[in-house]
C-alpha cells in the first residue's frame, strides 16, 4: 500500500535526527470535545436558536521549551479560520524556537489548501513532510487520550463548563509528559521500520 511506502521513508528519514531536531519541531493537532453528561451519555448542550455545535481544540506542543498552547474552536473549522490560528497563534510560537524551527501537521484537507500552503509558503515556514494515515506517529495524539479521560471524569453539562474542565486538566499535564512523548519517536520510528510501514500499537 502506498500510505506504508510513505511511512517507511518517513521512519527512515527520522531514524538520522537527532534530539536538537526533535527540539525545534511545534507539533501540533486537532481534536472534537463533545459536553458529557453525569451520566456518560455524549450529549451538546445549545442555547435556543443555535446551532449544533461541537468544542474543538487545537494544541500545538514545543519540546525543548516544555511549553503548550491550546485553541479553542467552536463550530468547524475551515481553511481561513486555520489560518488565522497560523498567524494567531502557531506562527508566533513557531518563531520562538528560531530560524531551525519545523512546523509539523497532518494532511487534512484545510491544512493542505491552497490558501494555508501559500500562507506557510509565505512567512518561509519549514513544514515537516507527513505521511497520510499517521496519528499514531503524532504525540499529542496520545495526549487527547489522556485529557478525554480526565473530561469524562467531570461533570460538564455545557460547553462553558467544558472549556474550564478542559484548560484546568490541559494546565495539569504535565510538561515531562509531553517531553516523554516527544522523546519516544525514536522508539516509534524503529517500530514503524521493523513493520515495514504499518502502524504501530502507539
Amino acid at each position: 500500500m502506498m500510505y506504508k511506502k510513505a511511512r517507511k521513508q518517513f521512519a527512515e528519514d527520522k531514524q538520522t535526527k537527532d534530539m536538537d531536531y526533535l527540539n525545534h519541531v511545534l507539533w501540533s493537532d486537532e481534536t472534537q470535545i463533545n459536553v458529557f453528561g453525569s451520566d456518560g451519555v455524549k450529549r451538546v448542550w445549545q442555547q435556543p436558536g443555535e446551532e449544533y455545535k461541537d468544542k474543538c481544540v487545537l494544541p500545538t506542543v514545543k519540546h525543548g521549551g516544555g511549553s503548550v498552547m491550546l485553541q479553542f474552536i467552536e463550530g468547524t473549522m475551515n481553511a481561513n479560520m486555520y489560518c488565522d490560528i497560523l498567524k494567531q497563534s502557531m506562527i508566533p510560537s513557531l518563531r520562538r524556537l528560531g530560524r531551525r524551527a519545523v512546523f509539523q501537521h497532518d494532511n487534512d484537507p484545510k491544512h493542505t489548501s491552497k490558501t494555508a500552503t501559500a500562507l506557510l509558503k509565505k512567512l518561509r515556514v519549514k513544514v515537516m513532510d507527513w505521511p497520510s494515515m499517521s496519528p499514531d506517529l503524532n504525540p499529542i495524539e496520545h495526549l487527547w487520550g489522556i485529557l478525554k479521560r480526565k473530561v469524562e471524569e467531570c461533570k460538564v453539562y455545557n460547553i462553558h463548563q467544558l472549556r474550564d474542565v478542559v484548560m484546568e486538566e490541559w494546565k495539569r499535564t504535565p510538561v515531562a509528559s509531553c517531553e516523554a512523548l516527544v522523546n519516544s519517536m525514536s522508539k516509534m520510528v524503529k517500530d514503524v521500520l521493523g513493520n515495514e510501514g504499518g502502524h504501530t500499537k502507539y
